[in-house]
């Protein structure tokens, strides 16, 4: 979720506010697929079908609202381009509302699969561990893809130089509309790879999206590297404090924040950008 959060800022500069509500559409349609199609079928077809619901609405609903939205407010002032995906953001809560109610929505075959691991004498849920293995995964082909594929050095070039990259022959909206659908696969995969943890309500988009947003703060908006040490860091002071004081749960979270912020305003990865006038 923070990777294609940060991987979005970094390549079309817009910090978008929407990107909860894809990790929400990619968790619905997971879980609507699992429950029609997987639930009694072979398990593997159940993590195939997540990993197509991600994919399905990453590419849908990615250059849609890349083309249709966000192309009209590059180099925009920052409170119109907010307002534009808050606004993205409130259609899309009501979007999924349409498509699949206000009920809650289940499906944990994915989840019970996979048992049970057991670890220095203590049972835990194999699932999570399925979770950090395609976290890793997907980092690792995020940074093979930007560092060593001819794709990745365009994309450079492009967040580095626009307007050079479009005078050298690059094809720049079409960059900005590949970037966008790939961070909205990747929100939607955290979402439908989540989806069989918990019961989906309306709503879930806005939650996880303030979380991911101290991620990407803490680590450096625009570095991968940093949405990963950052989501590292968060989930540790999450888990400390829900074992030791549940009622600092949040706080952990943006205290860590503040305090990343205080001595380091750019995150612990990011850079110190040159404002063009």
């Amino acid at each position: 979720m923070s990777a294609g959060l940060t991987f979005t800022y970094g390549v079309v500069r817009i910090l978008n506010l929407a990107h909860g509500n894809l990790y929400a559409l990619g968790a619905y349609m997971g879980a609507w697929l699992v429950l029609g199609w997987g639930s009694n079928a072979w398990p593997v077809l159940s993590y195939l079908l997540l990993f197509l619901a991600a994919v399905v609405i990453g590419v849908t609903a990615g250059p849609v609202i890349e083309r249709l939205f966000l192309r009209r407010v590059y180099g925009k002032a920052e409170e119109i381009q907010i307002l534009l995906t808050f606004s993205i953001l409130l259609i899309l809560e009501d979007v999924i509302k349409l498509a699949w109610g206000v009920s809650p929505l289940f499906a944990d075959k994915p989840y019970t699969y996979m048992g049970v691991v057991r670890l220095g004498g203590v049972d835990y849920a194999g699932y999570p561990f399925l979770l950090t293995g395609i976290a890793v995964v997907t980092g690792l082909l995020l940074w093979l893809v930007v560092t060593r594929t001819r794709f990745g050095k365009v994309l450079v070039s492009v967040i580095t130089d626009r307007e050079m990259s479009a005078a050298l022959g690059v094809n720049v909206p079409r960059i900005y509309t590949l970037a966008f659908t790939l961070g909205a696969v990747f929100a939607a995969l955290g979402g439908a790879f989540t989806a069989p943890m918990f019961s989906l309500v309306p709503g879930i988009g806005a939650e996880v999206i303030v979380v991911s947003f101290a991620v990407v703060a803490i680590g450096g908006l625009g570095s991968i590297g940093g949405a990963a040490l950052g989501a590292v860091l968060v989930g540790l002071a999450r888990a400390t404090a829900v074992h030791l004081v549940p009622e600092l749960d949040l706080f952990a979270i943006y205290l860590i924040m503040a305090l990343v912020l205080l001595f380091r305003p750019q995150g612990l990865f990011g850079q110190v950008e040159a404002r063009r006038i």
